[in-house]
């Protein structure tokens, strides 16, 4: 049951984003189009409040409740720089907006971009860790909670390995080809 919920949540992410997009940007409407876009989170307090009542209901604790509490994670973490994206490739394509600013491609500014996404990935396992010891002290049992703890590494791992990944811009940053270091440089996001 949790396994689908979360694929239904995956699935409404994606159509709310869309119906929020077309209604902000080809019917003309930027506030209902953003209120569609708002209601986006009550999907993962939806999982989060139906992932509690099926611990509470007595289900051993699994893999699956792991999951949700990643996916819930994930989503605080990178949702909003997603939904950023898309409102902006939305904007050009649909209304004629800027195009979208693109990440840099070298140098520090490269590094201080990964670094950016690392620090969601930080958040993000924070938040999933946060919701697994909740569950672990929820469910009370040490060795019903083992599946729990082994999700809530897992993310940290995850983490640390992105961390590896993104330090190594900032050491080995990677340089501007000759021919576009003449080129105006290329606009920072935010």
């Amino acid at each position: 049951m949790i396994v689908t919920l979360i694929v239904i949540c995956e699935v409404g992410f994606w159509v709310l984003l869309a119906a929020g997009l077309a209604v902000r940007y080809l019917l003309r409407m930027p506030r209902t189009g953003g209120a569609l876009l708002l209601c986006e989170p009550l999907l993962e307090v939806l999982l989060l409040v139906v992932t509690a009542i099926d611990l509470k209901g007595g289900a051993e604790p699994g893999w699956e409740h792991g999951l949700a509490a990643l996916y819930i994670g994930y989503t605080v973490g990178h949702g909003h720089r997603t939904v950023k994206w898309l409102d902006g490739h939305a904007a050009h394509r649909l209304a004629g907006g800027p195009p979208p600013v693109k990440p840099p491609r070298y140098g520090r500014a490269r590094a201080a971009h990964e670094a950016k996404v690392w620090l969601g990935t930080l958040v993000a396992a924070a938040v999933a860790t946060g919701l697994l010891q909740i569950a672990i002290w929820y469910v009370g049992d040490a060795g019903q909670s083992e599946s729990l703890r082994s999700w809530m590494y897992g993310a940290w791992r995850a983490a640390g390995i992105h961390g590896l990944i993104a330090l190594t811009y900032a050491i080995w940053p990677k340089k501007a080809p000759a021919e576009e270091k003449d080129r105006e440089p290329v606009r920072v996001e935010p």
